[in-house]
C-alpha cells in the first residue's frame, strides 16, 4: 500500500460505523457516511462489472451501487431482514463520489484510537490486505477497518 492517492493512515481517529458482512465485523470512519437507508434493490446496468453492478435513487440523486463482497472475495449476500444500504462519500482520484454498499446489518457507532490498531496479519486475512487499514478491538470482538480509498476504487484490484 504506497499509493497516497489511495492510502488512508491508520491514525484516523473518529467514530467509526460497524457493519457485518456475513458474520465478521467492518467499520469505516462515520465521516464518510453520508447515510443508511433499509436495502433496495438496485437497477441493473447492463454490461456493468461485478464490482459495481447497478444504480440506485438517493433523494434524487443517482447513485452507484458497489459490490463490496465481490472485492473483498466474499460469497453473494444472503436476504436478510437486517440488511441495510450505507451511502458514503469517498474521494475518487481526487474528486467526492457518493457510492452505495449492502451490508448484512448495521450494528453501532464506536470510538477507537486507530493510532493503536493492529496490522491484519497477511497469513491470517481471508480478504485483499490492500482494501484494509488494520483492526480494532471492540468487546473482545477484531473489528476490521476499511481502506475507503482502495476498496471503493473502480481500478483498484488486489
Amino acid at each position: 500500500m504506497t499509493d497516497n492517492t489511495t492510502n488512508q493512515s491508520l491514525n484516523e481517529d473518529g467514530p467509526l460505523l460497524v457493519f457485518r458482512l456475513d458474520e465478521e465485523a467492518f467499520a469505516t470512519n462515520v465521516s464518510a457516511v453520508h447515510e443508511i437507508l433499509d436495502a433496495q434493490t438496485p437497477t441493473p446496468v447492463p454490461n456493468s462489472d461485478a464490482f459495481a453492478p447497478g444504480l440506485t435513487n438517493v433523494r434524487g440523486v443517482v447513485v452507484p451501487v458497489v459490490d463490496i463482497r465481490h472485492r473483498l472475495g466474499m460469497a453473494p449476500a444472503r436476504n436478510l431482514e437486517t440488511a441495510r444500504m450505507i451511502v458514503v462519500e469517498v474521494p475518487i482520484d481526487g474528486l467526492p463520489q457518493k457510492l452505495a454498499f449492502f451490508a448484512d446489518a448495521v450494528e453501532d457507532v464506536i470510538e477507537a484510537d486507530c493510532s493503536v490498531a493492529e496490522r491484519v496479519p497477511e497469513l491470517g486475512a481471508v480478504w485483499p490486505q490492500v482494501y484494509l487499514r488494520g483492526a480494532v478491538r471492540r468487546a473482545g470482538e477484531l473489528v476490521i477497518l476499511l481502506n475507503m480509498g482502495t476498496v471503493f476504487h473502480p481500478m483498484a484490484a488486489a
